[in-house]
């Protein structure tokens, strides 16, 4: 469904991803772990355009959707294509992201109404059905700083869950929340998992990662050096860097 190959970016002379490649199948969940500063929030906004590439391809249902740098592969989608293919990605940000002049039924249906052109009778009737999904049905006319840190992130995954996306990438969604609240943001990302979202999750929450994922990827000072099913990356893991982390974490 996505396939990333030889990924390069450069911020200035900061060489962040250093030849990273990845394929996610439908239906996958794949849990982006490693330390601070070892690019897997940049590669997640690569992969859906919110930060070019500066080096390889970027594949989406079998499209080459962007290519840079020394490739010999071309971009094989029309321009119309390549947005209608981003549309099915949606994505979750650390910060909540949430118009704060807008209700939570504001700040949900602004997208499918300006981006898909949905009528607003429609895009309220989404909005309540996602916003039901995630448990915030009875805060429709709040606003958000009425809201707690769990409730703003999932009216955030609600926003991006009613533009009906196929992939979901959530970038470390709950490290703004306190402890208690992370539960419930993981709680709605779970039923997720069980309805076969595609997901990409770069988190620092090992019990989710193991519990959900069907792959970890361990990524470090710009490179993939660990890719395995949960059960071998806790438990039998090849890489030294990787036994560090995890005594440290666990």
């Amino acid at each position: 469904m996505i396939r990333m190959s030889n990924i390069h970016k450069y911020f200035g002379d900061l060489h962040v991803l250093k030849g990273v490649s990845l394929e996610v199948k439908k239906g996958e969940i794949v849990s982006i772990i490693g330390p601070s500063g070892s690019g897997k929030s940049t590669f997640l906004r690569c992969m859906n355009q919110l930060e070019k590439i500066d080096k390889g391809v970027v594949e989406i249902e079998g499209m080459v959707v962007e290519a840079a740098g020394d490739v010999t592969e071309k971009v094989t989608a029309f321009p119309k294509d390549v947005r209608a293919t981003y549309r099915k990605m949606g994505m979750v940000f650390q910060n909540f992201n949430l118009f704060p002049h807008m209700t939570v039924l504001g700040n949900v249906i602004e997208a499918p109404m300006t981006v898909n052109k949905t009528d607003k009778v429609a895009a309220i009737e989404i909005a309540e059905q996602q916003l039901a999904k995630v448990g915030l049905l009875d805060k429709i006319d709040a606003y958000p700083s009425k809201l707690s840190g769990g409730q703003r992130q999932r009216v955030a995954i609600a926003r991006a869950l009613a533009m009906k996306p196929e992939i979901m990438l959530f970038d470390e969604p709950t490290s703004a929340l306190d402890p208690e609240l992370v539960g419930e943001v993981l709680e709605v990302i779970k039923k997720l998992a069980a309805d076969h979202m595609t997901m990409l999750v770069v988190t620092h929450e090992m019990s989710f990662a193991r519990e959900l994922s069907h792959r970890i990827v361990f990524m470090d000072e710009g490179e993939i050096i660990e890719e395995c099913p949960p059960q071998q990356f806790f438990e039998a893991p090849s890489h030294a860097r990787v036994k560090l982390f995890l005594e440290k974490m666990l």
